[in-house]
């Protein structure tokens, strides 16, 4: 066979051909490729981010609603603004029936809160320690949500006997920014 000018003509042309092709067509096909297999995985990192957060929107779904139960619950404590008056009378009798003289009252103006308020009762009452004591464990264990911020003891004599005086919270619902 001759090897002349017209087959190194044809030689270099089927070996440009494929050279050509590889830079014209394979490399930025593959550039392509890489750059879509980089965007599937960040789109694949973003779904499972999705799925997480959508599993977690679940559990909050829950807890908010468990929530919403003890906020349920905790309101379902609260007396209303009409029965403020019986629960001061309550505590006035269990007072009395732990021994105690029957309280001095001062009411100050009812504090509002979000969706309830606080009324504090300043009182005064005298007797024994244990009749003290007794009346504290009776007030904790009322079924409505009251507190005592600020407490006062004195002895009154050496018998026993001491001067009390604090601030009893009651907390309630108020009717009129319930309608």
């Amino acid at each position: 066979m001759r090897f002349g000018p017209r087959e190194l003509i044809v030689l270099v042309l089927i070996l440009a051909i494929p050279v050509a092709s590889y830079f014209l067509v394979f490399k930025p096909q593959n550039v392509r490729i890489e750059r879509a297999k980089g965007e599937i995985t960040h789109k694949l990192d973003v779904l499972d981010r999705l799925r997480a957060e959508t599993a977690r929107n679940d559990d909050l779904m829950r807890a908010n609603e468990e929530i919403a139960s003890r906020i349920k619950d905790i309101e379902s404590r609260l007396p209303s603004s009409k029965e403020v008056d019986n629960i001061i009378r309550q505590v006035s009798d269990l007072a009395v029936q732990s021994g105690l003289s029957a309280p001095a009252m001062k009411s100050n103006d009812p504090i509002s809160m979000v969706s309830y308020k606080e009324q504090p009762l300043k009182m005064e009452t005298s007797g024994q320690f244990d009749g003290f004591y007794t009346f504290l464990q009776e007030v904790e264990s009322l079924k409505r949500i009251t507190r005592m911020p600020q407490m006062k003891l004195q002895r009154d004599g050496l018998d026993g006997d001491m001067k009390v005086e604090f601030t009893l919270s009651i907390y309630f619902l108020d009717e009129k920014e319930g309608e």
